[in-house]
């Protein structure tokens, strides 16, 4: 069964209809996504959790254009992603999307600021001095600013990651097991700083995780099974997600 989500009266980040994704072909066919309809309200800070195997990160990857979708239709704000070609899906991801990952793929010769500002400087254009200002003391990296990676712990290096996805003021920053190689206070720290971009900046965002205790941080958590969205849960807390994932078999 697919579960639809109705926000009729919010502004959506992200809108999902009738989304299919397929692997391979013939006999060796596997339906990764069968008929998610989904809405994303602009900023909320969203999970999406399920067993292994459930979708979840297809559907990440689908709703950020990182990957095609078999069938259905996928809209950034007014824009419908799925209608676009590459070249025009590579700028929206550049210019709209902001990406934190579990790997924090910061260039290891740029210091901090460069790390940061590097979207900027790749598009040509010019950093907001007053915002990277806001963001950055807001993110408590004034003093690292001019440290490499290797100088910086693994949580410093997340907060460079989230302040590089929120520089573009996106439209929506997905994260994919953004704490998925720290430590339980490091995670904590990068989780409470995504909360407070959602609640204090009006940041939207999209998480995958397999972490109750990361998935309490949002205000909302979608959970999937075998491909299908199977329910959701507000104000969920670290135990309340855990007896969910139970009752999927997770």
């Amino acid at each position: 069964m697919t579960t639809t989500t109705q926000h009729t009266q919010q502004t959506l980040a992200v809108q999902a209809r009738g989304l299919r994704k397929n692997f391979g072909k013939g006999d060796t066919e596997v339906t990764a996504l069968k008929g998610v309809d989904l809405d994303f309200p602009a900023g909320q800070f969203t999970a999406i959790m399920g067993p292994s195997g459930s979708g979840k990160s297809t559907l990440m990857h689908c709703l950020a254009g990182l990957d095609t979708v078999t069938a259905g239709t996928i809209h950034l704000g007014g824009t419908e992603l799925t209608a676009l070609n590459d070249k025009a899906l590579t700028q929206l991801r550049r210019d709209r999307i902001g990406f934190v990952f579990q790997a924090f793929n910061l260039v290891p010769t740029l210091s901090a600021e460069a790390n940061i500002t590097l979207p900027v400087a790749l598009a040509g254009g010019t950093v907001d001095k007053e915002w990277f200002q806001y963001i950055t003391t807001t993110l408590g990296l004034n003093g690292r600013l001019k440290h490499k990676p290797h100088e910086l712990s693994g949580g410093q290096q997340q907060r460079v990651a989230v302040a590089r996805a929120l520089l573009t003021r996106p439209d929506v920053i997905f994260g994919d097991e953004p704490t998925g190689n720290l430590d339980s206070r490091s995670g904590a720290e990068v989780l409470g700083m995504l909360q407070h971009s959602s609640r204090e900046m009006g940041q939207s965002i999209i998480m995958v995780t397999h972490d109750p205790v990361a998935a309490s941080y949002a205000d909302r958590v979608v959970l999937m099974n075998d491909g299908e969205l199977v329910g959701e849960l507000l104000e969920p807390t670290a135990d309340s997600v855990l007896a969910s994932l139970a009752k999927l078999g997770a």
